[in-house]
């Protein structure tokens, strides 16, 4: 007997085939939090379920996933936003000691359940627009205490809030300001301590790092890319966001599960990332926050079959974005993805940038049950739609949010 029957819908599976991967007039079983069953109503196999719901003709989709967040951090950056807006650039901030270093200062002056409070607030803004898996990097610690800090406040938001989490360790975010002239230094705490401890207590599920000529040399995130291998940790990384440092390429050769940003992505750096298998990870709300004009190649990436995933960026500098939605609609009007593209760049996609594409990401049989139900009559309104509440139910493992807590 199955737990649930949900009746009286459409699934976009985004599992290919038809567009969206779509069937119409379909049911879907879930039991023990699993999707048991799926397909066309007319051919589902007899049997009783404790629990039959219709949806009065909604859609389904995969529960949005948005595998690449900061979503833990202390304070906010608006006095910096400001500054752009008087004409001071992001490197000209930064080299004067803001940036990412201020948020590291707040970061490190607020109390694990505090950061907590925060993240998990931001955590359930996005479960309210369908999101059922959120990457959460640390990086505003940028020593061992305040990065396991980090790492551990991003598990227990999913404790809080019901929402998977991944954590990524970014410890090669910038360079802490004790260590501003001692680059070796930090490399090595980073390499020879840091992630030793983090793996052993298994506090995150990969490593990052921001690979940019204000962050850290290819050579620099190589190195950190062995030590994370070293441990078991799969890696990815920030790349060509400002400049072209031959990251993309670094990536792909450590077999990186996503290079992300790439507006100055080379054609050298896509065919490496095509042979890789390296998931793309575009990111449009920081390219609209930071008013850059130069887009990510998605035509290239497309013509050599680079999968193409999107996300959020939230954080407190670059990419202040809670709303994953407004960004598969960004997908589509900066960068030109069609929204059958955005919609997949946030499931299917953002599932294999995770790694986690054998649990999540698709509607198919066998699959972790976490879903978003939709007040639509098409799937590509999720991307149309500026600012609708468009969310009619999410399931998260099997459960609805509209159950109550037993």
């Amino acid at each position: 007997m199955w737990d649930i029957l949900l009746r009286d819908c459409h699934a976009a599976t985004m599992a290919g085939g038809e567009p969206y991967g779509a069937i119409r007039d379909a049911a879907i079983a879930i039991e023990n939090g699993r999707i048991a069953w799926i397909g066309a109503v007319r051919d589902c196999p007899r049997g009783e379920a404790r629990h039959v719901r219709r949806l009065d003709g909604a859609w389904v989709t995969p529960g949005l996933i948005d595998c690449h967040t900061h979503l833990v951090f202390g304070g906010n950056r608006a006095h910096e936003w400001e500054m752009r807006r008087q004409g001071a650039t992001y490197e000209a901030i930064a080299q004067a000691g803001g940036g990412i270093l201020s948020t590291v200062r707040a970061t490190r002056a607020e109390s694990e359940d505090r950061l907590v409070e925060t993240a998990s607030r931001r955590a359930q803004t996005m479960t309210r627009q369908g999101v059922t898996t959120v990457e959460i990097k640390s990086g505003y610690g940028l020593d061992l205490e305040n990065e396991m800090k980090m790492l551990r406040a991003a598990a227990r938001v999913g404790e809080r809030v019901a929402v998977r989490v991944s954590r990524s360790f970014l410890g090669a975010h910038a360079l802490p300001a004790e260590f501003k002239h001692d680059r070796k230094g930090y490399m090595d705490l980073i390499c020879d301590a840091m992630i030793p401890a983090i793996g052993h207590c298994r506090l995150a599920d990969s490593v990052d790092a921001f690979c940019e000529t204000i962050a850290f040399t290819p050579d620099e995130a190589g190195r950190v890319f062995a030590a994370a291998q070293a441990h078991g940790l799969t890696v990815k990384l920030h790349a060509e966001q400002l400049s072209d440092c031959g990251g993309a390429a670094l990536a792909a050769k450590h077999g990186a599960l996503s290079a992300d940003h790439l507006e100055h992505l080379s054609e050298s750096g896509i065919a490496a990332m095509a042979q890789a298998g390296t998931i793309a990870v575009l990111l449009p709300a920081a390219f609209y926050f930071l008013r850059e004009t130069r887009k990510p190649p998605v035509a290239a990436l497309r013509r050599a079959g680079v999968p193409i995933a999107i996300a959020t960026d939230c954080n407190p500098g670059t990419s202040p974005v809670v709303a994953p939605l407004i960004v598969l609609n960004m997908a589509c009007t900066l960068f030109d993805l069609t929204p059958e593209e955005a919609l997949a760049g946030m499931t299917r996609q953002a599932a294999r940038a995770l790694g986690l594409e054998g649990e999540i990401g698709t509607l198919e049989a066998g699959k972790s049950a976490d879903l978003a139900v939709w007040h639509i009559s098409e799937p590509a309104e999720l991307a149309y739609w500026i600012g609708a509440d468009l969310l009619a139910d999410r399931y998260f493992q099997g459960r609805s949010d509209k159950e109550k807590p037993a």
